[in-house]
């Protein structure tokens, strides 16, 4: 479904990713590791067009992004929760799940509104309170709430359970494995905690320094691998 073929992305002088290469099968959840500062959320951001990159290619489906603007993303099925979640604070929830409306309007979007509503009845409980008086846990319901009011094909997570309570973390996960492997939705992970990789994901991708040095099934991510690239 998605392929980042030989990605070199420059911040000015300084190479952030070097040749990166990459696929997410369509129906997989794949989470991408690896420690802080190896080129996670840039890889991310390269997929979502908000950093170009200087040579190599991303492609989703039949289509080929790497030079479209990163409005166009969302269109095409692809839908993003960065890290921080960044939700709008002063805005409520309604008003923050009716902004993914935007692209997926009219009838087809009041049904996928309602759906996001049965998956997270707390928003539909709390509509009408400010994104920013909810709790961290609501906040990112919110903030996949609004990604999935598009209808993606593909849902990319940034660290979905930074800052989260752990009782919290579990229903993340549940949230995820509910979305990919009940309703057919591919995933793109960025997750830090190993637990919920290996309870989530099928297959991972390991950088270090804007490289993958490790990739397979999840269950071939062995302890060795966990100590060389993962531990700190």
């Amino acid at each position: 479904m998605l392929f980042v073929e030989g990605v070199n992305q420059f911040y000015g002088e300084s190479q952030a990713l070097w040749a990166l290469s990459l696929s997410v099968p369509e129906g997989s959840c794949t989470c991408l590791m690896g420690r802080n500062g190896v080129g996670k959320t840039t890889t991310l951001e390269a997929v979502m067009g908000l950093l170009p990159i200087r040579s190599g290619r991303i492609r989703f489906q039949d289509q080929v992004l790497s030079s479209s603007p990163a409005e166009s993303r969302a269109k095409n099925g692809i839908a993003y929760v960065p890290q921080g979640r960044r939700i709008f604070a002063r805005l409520t929830v309604e008003e923050n799940l009716r902004i993914g409306l935007s692209t997926n309007s009219g009838a087809r979007g009041r049904k996928a509104l309602e759906r996001v509503l049965e998956l997270f009845p707390v928003l539909g409980e709390m509509m009408h309170r400010f994104g920013g008086d909810l709790s961290g846990g609501q906040q990112q319901q919110l903030a996949v709430g609004r990604a999935l009011v598009l209808e993606p094909t593909l849902l990319i997570l940034d660290e979905p359970t930074e800052g989260i309570q752990p009782n919290v973390v579990h229903e993340i996960g549940d949230t995820i494995l509910r979305l990919n492997r009940d309703a057919g939705l591919s995933v793109l992970l960025v997750e830090q905690k190993l637990p919920l990789a290996r309870r989530v994901a099928d297959r991972f991708y390991v950088l270090d320094k804007g490289r993958s040095v490790a990739e397979g099934l999840i269950d071939e991510l062995s302890d060795s691998i966990v100590a060389q690239y993962l531990t700190v």
